[in-house]
């Protein structure tokens, strides 16, 4: 891992270390201690005795109600210097990329926290395309997993976060074939434009030229796009349907480029290797803390050195009249982002708002008097932090109601609105005023297993306790809720400051489930999400459903602080609705043999509210299947797992892919819907919600007899799962039996996808792998990403070079090279229709060059490329066979496509063949002619 700041907390408004739990007073109770992280947790409830209540409040007094930030710099006096900061200035900024981890860190922690800048952070996707160097979770899993990863990194850079509608659908090399996958260009401008409106930046800046020396051709798109929207924005005919939701025209005042080398022409040149005493560090060194959470790109060992870092920026467009420079300071320059700057915005319009100019000139007195008077103490801040926060709350109401053009209100209004919240952050941290709203979930306290309590939910129609607490000495604390939920207070106690309330909320019958607004019908082939509630288009996640909000007086005025509500102990985790009963399915097709006798179908229960009848899961088949319902049992306790089969028979079906609904039944309801928590110790978490639907996929394929399969398992892949699907006789290999067993019990051994690159052992116990081959097994090594290190390694039994090349085309034409051999032949045969369906891309990292002992299977190439036969390389080493897979077999045995698994069968039994398997075929019938 890194050095520097650790992450303490999975939530930004309260710490759950993972440290002795000690009982205070009874189990309702309870102290997190580890260091200087201390966390009171009160759960509140009406039974409770007011004694109890009162003991409980000298306690929370004891520990001074403090609750530790995700990041220390956001707290204390260094928070409160950042604050003002940010007071100090009007400038927003804006940076677009294309996927988590494209973004310079750098340069946005430059700039929101060393120039106070409101910046923004634009991600046109979620990354879901990509490898998970962290598990086996892909496809729409794998983009909620990236999304948290993005937030945690924001938090270090200090922005916002925003994605598009368009999804990463995998590598590709231009972006002609991005905007083919992305139903053209309109889809993913709209979302950019929408977000330039809503948030109203002065600069702009693209990660990305759109040319091709950005790489991948969604980096090219994302440039491409961010250019047309910095104009796009400002035209009220461009997606009007935004005008008539209300949302404003904005023109933005000066759109840069990244990716401009320092021997080109630039503009800006940024130091983001310079220190920032603040921070304690330089701006990139506290960025990449930040983006080290990204560990599904492998980000944990990313680094950068210490000493100066540059960036450089090219100013490519502006509407500032006859702004032209060389060379600018930074991208500022030119634009008065001083708070009364505001009023002369507005132009011949000021006149409509006389108010205004001295309001904001007050203002600005009020951020200069905080400054001064946090250098005395950081409490005496908080009086003109309130004044200002006071002040400006007027403004906004004068706007509102001022005959200003709707553009201008627009306009101004963000501006003031962001000035509020930094008035109220500043004076909260000033006087370290906390909140913390926590739900107690029916039953909660009957889980005899803790682990499954971070799952629990909320229920349509069922009441649960919450508990708020705050050391600001108010009793105006309420609880915001969506219309219709039941909001009623039960109790208050009050000692000294500390205020503690308990309310009994319950959500309406048919409360919606809190799921993510955004999915894919179908994830193997769908590159756009459809968005499920429109008013959170552009957001990371669904937000929470209710939301704590307290006001306090201090010295005659009125601050306010806002915490999300969350599930209570043993660490916090979002407050969703979910279904009585979660229904899950295998994300993974179940993959089924043509004219089998049919199979079984595992559904995986989670109960969020007991049963008072047996629950009993059934199938939806397609017409003419058999199927048979099964009795789950009676899941009597909240947090109850249970699991049950359904027998599945489809008769006499052709190949194909078929959706099988699978349904939950109890007390007279019906459930179709799962939902899996996403979550990592150095993340926060989110749910992500699918549907209870089976995949299956009916595969006409042969197996071979009396194979024995190894499987060393890599970064993580499903493989394993399907094969032992199809009724193949597959064990995986542990780390003790690569490094001493007896690996000749195998006939064929699998390497994972990236095992070099993720396990020590196979590292080490490659020499051991080689002489399995050698004694007469057959290895097949799937690709690894960290291609310089394999190379270095030389793992393989002859000399190779690994390399980048990849067909990213999923239609790319592939030519069978010998099509008279028995790998083509036994058990299944192989023409072109196998390579028919195939999703998401061909193969990545393929072979560059290898050792003439080395064989290439199979050819294929991109549109306009050269063939590349480095993807299926196969070489006779001793008794046994070595083969190299680059094909992208980990996406295709997962999805069910029939072609790929009749073609990685064969791999299997590659070298176990009967000698009567090599037919006298001709090259036209093997190719489908």
């Amino acid at each position: 891992m890194f050095e520097g700041p650790r992450l303490q907390a999975r939530r930004s408004n309260s710490v759950f270390c993972h440290s002795e739990r000690r009982s205070v007073l009874d189990e309702s109770y309870s102290v997190d201690i580890r260091g200087n992280a201390i966390h009171f947790a009160l759960v509140v409830r009406t039974s409770l005795s007011q004694t109890r209540f009162l003991i409980a409040l000298l306690v929370l007094s004891s520990l001074a109600f403090a609750t530790e930030p995700v990041i220390p710099q956001d707290s204390g006096p260094v928070g409160l210097q950042e604050t003002m900061r940010k007071l100090h200035t009007t400038a927003r900024l804006m940076h677009t990329a294309a996927h988590p981890d494209d973004e310079d860190g750098g340069m946005l922690t430059l700039e929101a926290r060393g120039h106070g800048v409101t910046g923004l952070q634009m991600t046109l996707n979620r990354g879901e395309g990509g490898q998970n160097k962290t598990g086996n979770a892909f496809g729409d899993e794998l983009g909620i997993l990236r999304t948290l990863e993005m937030l945690a990194a924001d938090k270090y850079y200090g922005v916002e976060q925003r994605f598009s509608r368009v999804a990463d659908f995998g590598f590709s090399k231009t972006a002609d074939e991005t905007f083919q996958k992305w139903g053209g260009h309109d889809i993913a401008l709209e979302d950019l434009v929408r977000v330039i409106r809503t948030f109203r930046p002065d600069v702009i800046i693209t990660r990305f030229q759109g040319a091709p020396r950005d790489g991948h051709g969604n980096h090219q798109a994302s440039g491409l796009l961010t250019r047309e929207a910095f104009r796009a924005a400002a035209d009220p005919n461009r997606f009007p349907d935004q005008i008539r939701e209300g949302l404003q025209p904005w023109q933005a005042k000066k759109l840069y480029m990244d990716n401009v080398r320092a021997n080109e022409d630039w503009t800006v040149d940024l130091n983001t290797g310079s220190d920032d005493p603040l921070l304690g560090t330089s701006y990139i060194q506290f960025a990449m803390q930040g983006l080290k959470h990204q560990l599904s790109q492998g980000a944990g060992m990313w680094s950068v050195s210490p000493g100066p870092h540059h960036s450089y920026y090219k100013l490519i467009d502006t509407v500032l009249p006859s702004y032209s420079p060389q060379h600018e300071q930074d991208y500022f320059d030119g634009i008065d982002t001083s708070l009364p700057a505001l009023a002369d915005r507005l132009g011949n319009e000021q006149s409509k708002v006389p108010f205004l100019r001295p309001g904001l000139q007050e203002l600005e007195k009020d951020v200069d008097d905080a400054a001064e008077a946090a250098k005395k103490s950081q409490e005496a801040a908080a009086v003109p932090l309130l004044a200002g926060l006071k002040k400006t709350t007027e403004l906004v109401q004068q706007v509102r109601a001022s005959s200003l053009s709707a553009v201008a209100k627009a306009d101004l209004l963000t501006d003031l609105e962001t000035k509020r919240q930094q008035f109220a952050q500043g004076a909260n941290i000033a006087l370290n005023i906390t909140l913390t709203a926590t739900a107690t979930l029916p039953g909660l306290n009957q889980i005899k297993h803790p682990h499954t309590q971070e799952m629990l939910t909320a229920v349509p129609g069922e009441a649960f306790d919450v508990t708020v607490a705050c050391n600001a000495g108010s009793r105006d604390i309420r609880i915001e809720s969506p219309a219709a939920w039941q909001i009623k207070s039960t109790n208050i106690e009050q000692m000294g400051r500390h205020v503690g309330i308990g309310f009994s909320v319950t959500p309406p019958p048919n409360a919606p489930y809190t799921r993510q607004y955004f999915y894919r019908t179908n994830v193997e082939t769908d590159s756009i999400y459809q968005i499920s509630d429109p008013q959170y288009a552009t957001l990371p996640l669904t937000p929470p459903p209710l939301r704590a909000r307290a006001t306090y007086t201090w010295q005659g005025y009125t601050g306010e602080i806002g915490a999300p509500v969350e599930v209570a102990l043993p660490e916090p985790h979002p407050l969703i609705v979910g279904p009585a009963i979660s229904v899950s399915t295998a994300a993974v097709t179940r993959v089924m043999q043509k004219g089998s006798s049919g199979a079984e179908v595992t559904a995986s229960l989670f109960a969020n509210q007991p049963s008072k009848d047996a629950v009993t899961i059934s199938a939806d088949a397609p017409k003419g299947w058999t199927t048979t319902s099964s009795l789950a049992g009676t899941l009597t306790q909240p947090g109850q797992i249970a699991s049950a089969a359904v027998s599945i028979k489809p008769d006499s079906v052709p190949e194909a892919q078929y959706q099988v609904p699978i349904k939950a039944r109890r007390d007279g309801q019906t459930f179709d819907q799962g939902y899996s928590l996403v979550t990592r110790e150095d993340l926060g978490a989110a749910y992500y919600f699918r549907p209870s639907t089976q995949r299956i996929s009916i595969v006409d394929v042969k197996l071979p007899k009396n194979l024995k399969i190894g499987y060393v398992m890599g970064a993580g892949d499903d493989i394993p799962t399907v094969l032992q699907q199809l009724g193949l006789n597959v064990t995986l290999i542990s780390s003790e039996e690569l490094a001493s067993g007896n690996l000749s019990a195998y006939n064929t051994i699998v390497l994972g996808i990236r095992a070099y690159d993720t396990r020590d052992d196979v590292r080490k116990n490659n020499q051991r792998l080689l002489d399995y081959v050698s004694n007469g097994g057959t290895l097949i090594v799937q690709y690894n990403q960290q291609y310089q290190e394999f190379n270095s390694g030389h793992y393989t039994p002859y000399p190779t070079d690994e390399s980048r090349d990849r067909v990213t085309l999923e239609e790319a034409p592939v030519e069978i090279l010998v099509p008279r051999d028995p790998i083509f032949h036994y058990p299944n045969q192989i023409t072109q229709q196998d390579f028919d369906g195939w999703v998401q891309e061909r193969g990545l990292y393929f072979m560059a060059s290898w050792d003439p002992k080395f064989e290439p299977l199979l050819a294929s190439h991109d549109p306009g490329e050269e063939s590349l036969k480095g993807g299926l390389l196969r070489a006779r080493y001793g008794k046994g066979v070595y083969i190299y897979s680059a094909y992208a077999f980990f996406r295709q045995l997962p999805a069910g496509v029939p072609g790929a698994i009749r073609l990685f069968v064969n791999l299997l039994d590659a070298g176990h063949e009967p000698a009567s398997s090599n037919p006298n075929a001709t090259a036209e019938v093997l190719n489908g002619h």
